[in-house]
């Protein structure tokens, strides 16, 4: 992946969420585990400590969008 990932890049981040957990349903899971998830991800380059629920909502909700289209 070439992409350097950033907390306001939900749609990217979804993408590469889904790729990596295809079976996992976004809404359960918790916004704890969901920041780890994102700042393990191979081109995350942001600061982890900058995240806050906003953020974390709407990567939730971007990953749940594209999992329900590959539903």
């Amino acid at each position: 992946m070439a992409l350097e990932l950033h907390w306001t890049d939900s749609e990217d981040i979804a993408i590469e969420l889904c790729d990596k957990f295809p079976n996992q349903n976004p809404l359960e899971v918790r916004f704890t585990d969901l920041h780890r998830k994102v700042i393990e991800l191979a081109g995350f380059a942001d600061d982890p400590m900058a995240s806050n629920e906003g953020k974390l909502e709407a990567i939730q909700m971007a990953w749940h969008d594209e999992w329900q289209d590959r539903q």
